[in-house]
């Protein structure tokens, strides 16, 4: 077999290895929220996500990518095209068991953080430190703090006007239903623009700020008025149900939008971030076919659907180690609360995608949830949890680095 089919072979198992962990510990991150309240069970979940990222990566994941992902190391010092091909390799590897080991631990880490500090590990080694764009590795570090602060913020006053406006009325479940459609409207804005802004990004449409939003509000219009034909319809829990729980009818409400929230943000994950797997593979893949560096690579139909199967086996296999942590172990959420988490963490994303912020999808839902539970006190919050998910982030990019430099020499050593 000649070099190229071996480089081309090995991309294609380590791609789809990478992309497993995409969706072991990336997607779990978007159904957790939904899961953990109950709205959804965990093989709905896995259902939802097999259509709405597998959709989102193969029709709107983009035809090219950049050959080094994020711009964090220069192309244009890569002395040899099997360099680069030893970095990529390298890369999805490490980055593949660094994600099977926190999805295993229940961790919810950022794949484009682990992508992004394997790339930094085979840079220093392979290039020399100025090949570096240090000054985005930085944003990536700042965004530790912003992504999950913004996400609380946003998550606790969501909560709060729950509690003010539904759960402390005289008829909290006539107030659901009098409020509900106004909740619904924000869902719907807030899920049309990140469609068009993360989802839709690939198919270039070219809308500006303004019509975004105009298309929003008339999406958000229209799925008010059908929530409120479907509030309608949803009847007083019985009796029982309502001494045992006294918001059991409002919980009935909620559930139906998280479950179309998650649809939504699992559609704008894997159109957006399924390239974490397999830019780098598709780099490979045109290194081997032509011989040269280019600073685009086509995304053929074929890789986009290995990428987004990949996504889908890795939920199905492992993903329930980290939906339970998000849904279960940070607080107790109901589908009201995971609500609000959800509806935080797509307005984080919104503003974060308008501000050019380097914002992580999987810091936000933690932090969503986590103000969430803030809005119940510091004692709904397990502390102990928080601390080992903050010290899986924090020693993600130095790992992922680590693991790449390891793996860059030895290929090195192998091939060259």
């Amino acid at each position: 077999m000649e070099l190229a089919a071996v480089y081309i072979t090995l991309a294609i198992i380590f791609g789809l290895y990478m992309t497993w962990g995409v969706g072991a510990n990336d997607v779990a991150n978007a159904m957790g929220t939904s899961v953990g309240s109950g709205a959804i069970t965990v093989k709905k979940a896995i259902l939802i996500a097999a259509v709405f990222e597998f959709t989102g990566a193969v029709l709107a994941g983009g035809h090219v990518t950049g050959t080094i992902r994020k711009g964090i190391i220069n192309a244009e010092l890569v002395p040899s095209p099997d360099i680069l091909v030893f970095g990529m390799l390298s890369a999805l590897l490490a980055a593949g068991i660094w994600l099977m080991v926190a999805s295993y631990f229940g961790w919810p880490v950022s794949t484009t953080h682990t992508i992004v500090g394997a790339l930094v590990g085979f840079g220093v080694t392979g290039l020399g430190m100025q090949a570096v764009a240090w000054q985005k590795v930085g944003g990536i570090v700042a965004s530790w703090i912003v992504s999950p602060l913004v996400g609380a913020t946003i998550a606790f006053l969501l909560t709060l006007s729950v509690r003010k406006f539904i759960l402390d009325a005289k008829s909290p479940f006539l107030a659901a239903k009098r409020y509900g459609p106004i909740y619904v409207f924000l869902m719907g804005l807030l899920i049309a623009l990140v469609t068009m802004f993360k989802g839709l990004k690939h198919l270039k449409l070219e809308l500006s700020a303004w019509q975004s939003l105009f298309i929003a509000i008339g999406v958000g219009l229209i799925i008010a008025v059908v929530g409120k034909l479907l509030l309608s319809r949803i009847h007083m829990a019985d009796e029982n149900a309502e001494r045992d729980f006294h918001y059991a009818s409002v919980e009935k409400v909620f559930a139906p939008l998280c479950v179309f929230t998650a649809c939504s943000m699992a559609f704008a994950h894997g159109s957006n971030d399924v390239a974490n797997g397999i830019g780098p593979l598709a780099a490979v893949v045109s290194i081997a076919k032509t011989g040269e560096v280019a600073q685009k690579s086509a995304l053929p139909i074929w890789i986009l659907l290995l990428g987004g199967g990949g996504i889908v086996i890795g939920l199905a296999t492992m993903g329930y180690r980290v939906m339970r942590t998000i849904g279960k172990r940070i607080t107790e959420l109901t589908p009201s609360r995971g609500f609000c988490a959800e509806l935080a963490a797509a307005a984080t994303v919104v503003l974060a995608s308008r501000l050019g912020l380097p914002v992580s999808t999987t810091h936000i839902i933690v932090g969503a949830v986590l103000g969430v539970g803030l809005a119940r006190g510091i004692a709904a919050i397990d502390l102990r949890v928080i601390v080992g998910i903050v010290t899986s982030w924090l020693v993600t990019l130095p790992i992922g680095a680590v693991l790449a430099a390891f793996f860059f020499y030895f290929f090195k050593g192998v091939f060259g």
